[in-house]
């Protein structure tokens, strides 16, 4: 790892530390869910005893350096076309929890952000993430989850939920040259034959139609498919992205095998 930052001839002081240094210090924070004082305390240690003399950031480094932080996020790559699984949860990141506000009371009203993923079934890596504000739909963030993969790396299909079911989202899968996988929203009618991917979903609609929607979804593989620390957006965009990266090391390492039994 190069722990110092390399003279990048911009204006200004200089950064003391390299964006792998302060990552590796914020993981090491997520990883054991400590405040910023502790964190620089528990990577001093390991340094250490490993006989490395290295300064250590100090914790208005680490919250400063955390908001303009470019996050690493490892992941496999695969022979073959990649298979994506994307959908999205909500995170509360202000405002107490139910027992809280049964206790103390509400104090303040809750905030909600939104998570997008993509992931590749093939390794169960995270291959794209936004963040967002809780009012934004998924169809608008697949294009941008979409462009987060080379465009020299094939995609197969994309399977999403009816959220997606837009002319925008069948849009961007097809400018991937891939194949969707999404239900038909409630009371979907027919497009047109000259709009994007319409082939494709107008087929889709007449066998949910002809077969039901339980069926289809068993056809196509369909079913294949808390709370945090930082304050402002920024912060909390490489805080989400440091925990992905700890899942794909974490899916490196190894992943459970399910067995059947009888």
């Amino acid at each position: 790892m190069t722990w110092l930052a390399p003279p990048d001839g911009s204006p200004g002081r200089p950064a003391v530390f390299s964006d792998a240094a302060i990552q590796f210090c914020l993981s090491i924070r997520v990883l054991f869910k400590l405040p910023l004082r502790q964190t620089t305390g528990m990577v001093a240690n390991p340094l250490k005893l490993a006989g490395l003399d290295w300064a250590v950031p100090d914790y208005t480094t680490l919250c400063r350096r955390q908001k303009t932080l470019a996050v690493q996020i490892p992941y496999r790559r695969v022979d073959g076309p990649l298979t994506l699984l994307v959908d999205s949860t909500g995170i509360k990141f202000l405002g107490g929890g139910g027992w809280q506000a049964g206790k103390h009371g509400v104090q303040g009203r809750r905030q909600w952000r939104k998570l997008h993923l993509a992931m590749d079934t093939a390794t169960s890596d995270i291959r794209a993430v936004e963040f967002t504000p809780s009012s934004d739909g998924d169809s608008p963030v697949l294009p941008d989850l979409l462009d987060q993969i080379p465009e020299g790396e094939d995609i197969g299909t994309v399977t999403a939920d009816g959220a997606c079911d837009t002319r925008r989202g069948h849009t961007a899968i097809i400018e991937r040259q891939a194949a969707a996988i999404i239900p038909i929203r409630k009371n979907g009618r027919p497009w047109q034959e000259g709009c994007p991917g319409a082939i494709a979903r107008n087929e889709t609609l007449r066998a949910t139609r002809h077969y039901g929607r339980a069926f289809w979804k068993r056809w196509t593989g369909y079913h294949v498919r808390n709370r945090i620390a930082a304050r402002d957006p920024d912060r909390q965009t490489a805080e989400i992205q440091i925990r992905i990266a700890l899942l794909n090391r974490f899916s490196v390492l190894g992943a459970a095998e399910i067995i059947p039994v009888a």
